[in-house]
C-alpha cells in the first residue's frame, strides 16, 4: 500500500514529523516497507530569474547569462538553445550534486566566460528524458524558493505492509484512522454531502447471483466532458504508481486507494440495454481493459447487459464499455462483493488487481452510499454533468456484532499490564462504541471497516454432526476469538515493541526427544551399516514383475495400474531386488566389488498396511585388498557378520537367537539361514545368492546378501548397573571339544551348554570346527569355551569341576555328543 505525506494529511490533522509517523507505522503493525523522498535530491535548486541571455564572446553556441537566484546575481554559461532573457528556470549553485549526470558543481571558466552554476534540464535534474533544453517556468515562479516546494516535489511517498486481515489498511483513511489512535493527530471527519439528483432514469440493476452479491448501488451521470485529471490527482496516482487515464477513470482510481472503496464506471451510450444483471457467468469470452480475453465460468459473478458480459464483478471492468474522451453519459457502479468468490475468481484467471485485493479482503459495507456520494461531487467537479437518482438492489447486510474483552486477559494473554481505562480508550479512538462496561470487562460494537474484529466462524457441515453442538461450538469459538482480536488491538497501539517477549513454558528442563524409538533405530541401523564399509543407495521401490517374481510372491494387488515405465509395474518384495540390480549396473560399468545397503519399504500383502521397514545389505565380488588379509571371495559368513554386527548395535540379545536353514528360494540353500527369535518371530535371513539367480540376471558373482526386519526389533530395555553390581571376583574360562554329528548344528551345542549352569555360566563361544580323516565318518568336533562368572565367592575345584560336568550331560542329552 502506497501513499503520500500531504494524502495522507488531507485525512489526518497532524504535526509529526515524517520520521515519527513512519516510526508509529511499523510499531502499531503497519510495517514500513520504504519512503521514497524525490525532493531530498533536488532541495538545493533554486528558482532563478535569467537578467540577460547575451550570445558568448567566444562561442556561437554557448550564451553568457546574468542570473538571480535571491542571493545576489551570478555569471553562468549555458548552451541550451532556449536560454534567453527574462525567463524563470532552475538554477544549481557551485557544490550541487546534479542526479543526471553524476557531477558536482565548481565555479569554473569557460571560454573566457566565469560560470559559477548551472540552468537545468529536465533529464539533468532527474525527472525525465528531456534534454532539448533548460525547464521554462511560468512568469510568476518566486524567485529563490526552492523548486521541489514550489513543483510539490517534496511530498514522500510512504508504502507499508499491510497483513491480510487488515483490509481497511489499504485505503490512506484506514491508516490515518490507526494513525490517530496511536496519538498522532485527529482524524478529519468525512461526510459527503447528498448530491440531489437532477433526472430519474439510467441503468437499473438485478441481482441473479445473491450468493456472489447482496448489495449494489449506481448513478447514471449525464452531461459530463471526459478529459484528463487535474494535476493534483494526476500526481497522486502517478506516486504510488499508477498511470492516470482519464478523469472518470482516475476518480474511480482515486477512491480505491483514498477510501479503500473500488468503484466502476460504465459509458452508458455503449451498454446495451436498461438493466445491467449480475448472474453466474455462462462460458462467455470477455476482453477486459487490461486487453486480455477471458472465459468466464458459472462460479463467477459478472454483470451483463442485454449484449452480454460487461465486466467481471470486483475483478476488472470490460473494455468494450469503458470511458473514454467521447463519454457524455456515466454509470458509476458501487456493489458490495462475497471476498472468497472474488478471490477464487481472481486466482482462477490470475488477474492481479487493486479492486480485487481490497475486495478479497473484505471492505466497509456501510461506506457504499456515502462513496457514491463523494464520487458523484468529485466527477460533476471535474467534468460537469447532471447527476440522476440512485438505483439499488438487494439490501444492506447485517454486519452489526459485538465483542467482549476481559481486562484480565490483557496481562495474562498479551504479556502487558494495561489499565483498563487506556484500553477502553485505545478501542474507542480505533470506533469501537462501548456497550457494557463493568470492573472486569467491556463490551464494544465493532464498526463496519472492522471485517477482521468478531468474524463470524463457518460451521462444520459434516455429515452426522448435530448442528445444534456445531452453533454451539462455533459461538464458543467466535467469542474466544473476538477477545483474542480486541486484545491485539490494544496491544498494538501501546506499540508492538512494548509487548515483553516470553519464552513458551517448558514442562521439563530437559526437552523430549523428537525421535520415535523406531526413528532412532533406523537412524543407527544406518550409521551402523554405513561404518561397516556399506554404501547407501536410495532405489525406487517398484521393478519389473518379470525381475521381481525372482525375489519373492507378486500378488496383484500390489502391481501398479499406471507405472511411469513399463519395466516399473511392481512393488519389490524386498529391497535386495533393486540392490542387486544395483550392483549389476556397477558391474557393467566395471566395478564388481561393491557392498551396498539401503533401509527402505518391502512389500507384502500380508504385512501390516501392506509393506515393513527393512534394513538390507549386499556384498558382491571380492573383499578389499588388505596387506594384512589375503583377497578372497566373498561368502556366507561375511553377510552373517553384516546382520550380526547391526543386531548388537541395535541391542539385540543374540544369545535369544537361533538360526535355521528355511531360507528364501532365491538364496543358496547350503549356505543361508533365518534368524528367529523364539519359533514364530522372524528376525531376519542372510546367505549367498542362488547360482541360477546369479545366471538368470546376469549378476555378478559370488554375491551374499542379508535384510532384517526392523519392525520386528523390540525396543531395547534400559538397565543401569552401578558400580557395585559388577562382579568382584575373576571369571574362570574352561574348554571343551565335543564328537557330535555333522548334521547337528552348532547353536544346538552353544544353547544346550549356556543353560547347563545359568547361575554361573556367562558366556559360551564356539572357537574351532574341526572334520577330518583323524575323526569317524560323518563327525564333527566342536570346540567350545565357557565363562564362569563367580559372584559371593571364590569357587573351589570341586565347584568348578561339578559346573562343568554339568555342561559336559547337558549338551549330550541335547546333541548325543560326547566328550573328546
Amino acid at each position: 500500500m502506497k501513499f503520500t505525506l500531504s494524502w495522507l494529511k488531507t485525512h489526518l490533522q497532524t504535526d509529526a514529523s515524517l520520521e515519527r509517523i513512519t516510526d508509529t507505522l511499523t510499531n502499531i503493525g503497519l510495517e514500513l516497507e520504504g519512503v521514497e523522498n524525490r525532493g531530498a535530491a533536488l532541495a538545493p535548486f533554486r528558482i532563478a530569474h535569467v537578467l540577460e541571455a547575451a550570445p558568448h564572446p567566444n562561442a556561437d553556441r554557448l550564451r553568457a547569462c546574468r542570473v538571480d537566484a535571491g542571493d545576489g546575481v551570478v555569471s553562468v554559461v549555458c548552451g541550451a538553445p532556449n536560454a534567453h532573457t527574462g525567463m524563470k528556470a532552475v538554477f544549481a549553485g557551485p557544490g550541487t550534486f546534479i542526479p543526471g549526470t553524476g557531477t558536482t558543481l565548481k565555479v569554473g571558466e569557460i571560454r573566457g566566460v566565469t560560470s559559477a552554476g548551472m540552468l537545468l534540464s529536465a533529464r539533468e535534474m532527474g525527472l525525465g528524458e528531456d534534454h532539448s533544453g533548460i525547464i521554462e517556468l511560468p512568469a510568476d515562479a518566486p524567485v529563490g524558493v526552492p523548486y521541489v516546494q514550489w513543483a510539490g516535489l517534496d511530498d514522500p511517498v510512504i508504502e507499508i505492509s499491510v497483513t491480510p486481515n487488515r483490509g481497511d489498511c489499504f485505503s490512506v483513511r484506514g491508516v490515518a484512522r490507526d494513525l490517530a489512535a496511536a496519538g498522532l493527530g485527529t482524524l478529519k471527519p468525512f461526510a459527503p454531502s447528498v448530491v440531489p439528483p437532477a433526472f430519474d432514469g439510467g441503468p437499473r440493476w438485478e441481482i441473479a447471483f445473491p450468493e456472489a452479491c447482496p448489495w449494489i448501488i449506481g448513478r447514471t451521470i449525464r452531461g459530463v466532458k471526459n478529459s484528463p485529471s487535474p494535476k493534483w490527482l494526476q500526481d497522486r496516482l502517478t506516486y504510488i504508481g499508477l498511470r492516470p487515464i482519464n478523469a472518470l477513470v482516475d476518480v474511480t482510481n482515486f477512491f480505491t486507494f483514498d477510501l479503500g472503496r473500488p468503484l466502476h464506471v460504465f459509458d452508458v451510450a455503449k451498454l446495451t440495454g436498461g438493466v445491467l444483471t449480475l448472474r453466474r457467468g455462462a462460458g462467455e469470452t470477455m476482453r477486459a481493459l487490461n486487453g486480455k480475453d477471458y472465459v468466464l465460468d458459472p462460479e463467477d459473478c459478472a454483470i451483463c447487459d442485454a449484449a452480454g458480459v460487461q465486466s467481471i464483478a470486483g475483478v476488472v471492468g470490460g473494455e468494450a464499455t469503458g470511458c473514454d474522451e467521447t463519454t457524455t453519459t456515466v454509470f458509476v457502479e458501487c456493489a458490495l462483493f462475497d471476498p472468497v468468490r472474488i478471490a477464487r475468481t481472481g486466482r482462477r484467471h490470475q488477474i492481479v488487481s487493486d479492486a480485487r485485493q481490497r475486495f478479497e479482503r473484505g471492505i466497509d459495507p456501510a461506506l457504499m452510499p456515502d462513496a457514491v456520494e463523494a464520487a458523484t461531487a468529485l466527477i460533476l467537479e471535474l467534468c460537469g454533468g447532471e447527476p440522476g437518482t440512485v438505483t439499488a438492489a438487494g439490501q444492506e447486510p447485517h454486519w452489526q456484532r459485538d465483542a467482549t474483552m476481559r481486562f484480565a486477559r490483557i496481562a495474562g494473554f498479551g504479556g502487558s499490564d494495561i489499565p483498563a481505562d487506556e484500553a477502553v480508550g485505545s478501542l474507542e479512538r480505533l470506533g469501537f462504541a462501548v456497550r457494557a462496561r463493568d470492573e472486569s470487562r467491556v463490551t464494544v460494537a465493532v464498526p463496519s471497516w472492522r471485517n477482521d474484529i468478531a468474524a463470524p466462524i463457518v460451521l462444520d457441515q459434516s455429515p452426522g454432526l448435530d448442528p445444534a453442538k456445531a452453533a454451539a461450538a462455533a459461538a464458543g469459538c467466535a467469542e474466544v476469538e473476538a477477545e483474542n482480536d480486541l486484545i491485539e488491538e490494544v496491544l498494538r497501539l501501546r506499540g508492538l515493541d512494548a509487548v515483553p517477549p516470553v519464552s513458551l513454558p517448558r514442562e521439563s528442563p530437559v526437552p523430549a526427544t523428537t525421535l520415535t524409538p523406531r526413528q532412532q533405530r533406523t537412524a543407527l541401523a544406518r550409521r551402523t551399516l554405513a561404518a561397516a564399509g556399506l554404501m547407501e543407495c536410495v532405489t525406487f521401490s517398484f521393478m519389473a514383475r518379470s525381475d521381481a517374481e525372482r525375489f519373492g510372491a507378486v500378488p496383484d494387488a500390489l502391481r501398479l495400474l499406471n507405472p511411469i515405465a513399463a519395466d516399473l509395474d511392481q512393488l519389490r518384495p524386498t529391497p535386495l531386488a533393486t540392490l542387486a540390480l544395483a550392483a549389476k549396473r556397477n558391474a557393467a560399468r566395471g566395478y564388481s566389488d561393491v557392498a551396498l545397503f539401503e533401509i527402505g519399504p518391502a512389500f507384502a500383502v500380508d504385512a501390516p498396511e501392506g509393506q515393513k521397514l527393512v534394513a538390507a545389505g549386499l556384498r558382491s565380488g571380492a573383499t578389499a585388498r588388505n596387506w594384512l588379509t589375503p583377497q578372497r571371495p566373498v561368502d556366507v559368513w561375511d553377510a552373517k557378520n553384516d546382520l550380526w554386527t547391526l543386531l548388537t548395535a541395535l541391542g539385540m540379545p543374540l544369545e535369544s537367537l537361533q538360526v535355521t536353514a528355511e531360507a528364501p528360494a532365491f538364496l543358496h540353500p547350503g549356505r543361508s539361514g533365518v534368524v528367529r527369535q523364539g519359533p514364530k518371530t522372524e528376525v531376519s535371513y542372510f546367505g549367498e545368492i542362488h547360482p541360477r539367480l546369479l545366471l538368470a540376471l546376469d549378476l555378478p558373482g559370488p554375491m551374499v546378501a542379508f535384510e532384517l526386519n526392523l519392525d520386528a526389533i523390540p525396543d531395547p530395555k534400559r538397565r543401569r548397573k552401578a558400580a557395585a553390581d559388577l562382579p568382584a571376583f575373576q571369571p574362570i574360562r574352561r574348554d571343551f571339544a565335543f564328537l557330535v554329528d555333522a548334521t547337528v548344528p552348532a547353536d544346538n551345542v552353544l544353547r544346550a551348554a549356556r543353560g547347563a549352569e545359568r547361575s554361573l555360566i556367562t558366556n559360551v563361544a564356539l572357537f574351532d570346527v574341526y572334520a577330518g580323516d583323524k575323526l569317524p565318518e560323518g563327525k564333527t568336533s566342536l570346540a567350545i569355551e565357557v565363562t564362569l562368572q563367580p559372584r559371593e565367592r571364590t569357587l573351589t575345584d570341586v565347584e568348578i569341576e561339578a559346573a562343568c560336568q554339568k555342561v559336559v550331560a547337558a549338551v549330550a542329552k541335547a546333541t548325543g555328543a560326547t566328550l573328546r
